[in-house]
């Protein structure tokens, strides 16, 4: 396994095929707490945790318990146990060391063991077959992807607050119209892997 194969691991899993504008997983969270820059970073770092810790969890159960074993079924049931629980850590952690932020994000941060993001970087690494290190560097990416587009997205959404929109447009519609200009964008980085 070469450097350059990590790399473009890395780059498509954050650029490329970014799970919220190129595969339209993680919505929820994206368009819920995109609203406030530092909520948004707070759950892209989050997500971000919880989708290495997921995948490592993930990777060790698959390859070394289901795999042998022929218990390639369980994977759905087993990846969502490893999920949920990691999730809870992670709520009770910011509970306890940051009370403003774990009500700032509400109801958005159970919702990330319901993230399909975070379960779609575990399917992606079983599906590509990819080895431990190429796992956590496709959860890594993942994970970097995820935060890089809702801390955009809070941005331009803050910046919007204090723009004249026309009524019509505010709130989703124009949260969803800057969706499209950044799925927009992203597509640029398709030919660069």
């Amino acid at each position: 396994m070469s450097d350059t194969s990590l790399i473009a691991i890395f780059v498509s899993m954050a650029l490329i095929n970014n799970f919220i504008l190129a595969k339209f997983l993680g919505l929820c969270p994206f368009f819920g707490v995109s609203k406030n820059l530092k909520n948004a970073l707070s759950m892209g770092i989050a997500v971000l945790f919880v989708m290495l810790l997921a995948s490592l969890g993930t990777w060790i159960i698959y390859d070394l318990i289901l795999e042998p074993r022929g218990l390639e079924y369980m994977k759905i049931i087993v990846y969502i146990l490893v999920i949920a629980t990691l999730v809870q850590i992670v709520e009770m952690t910011i509970k306890r060391t940051n009370i403003t932020l774990y009500n700032a994000l509400g109801i958005y941060l159970p919702l990330i063991t319901t993230n399909c993001a975070v379960l779609g970087v575990a399917f992606w690494n079983t599906q590509e077959s990819y080895n431990l290190a190429q796992s956590l560097i496709s959860a890594l990416g993942a994970g970097i992807g995820f935060t890089l587009v809702i801390v955009i997205m809070s941005g331009i959404r803050e910046r919007l607050e204090l723009s004249n929109i026309p009524k019509p447009f505010k709130g989703f519609p124009i949260a969803f119209l800057i969706a499209t200009m950044l799925g927009l964008s992203f597509l640029g980085f398709g030919g660069m892997v």
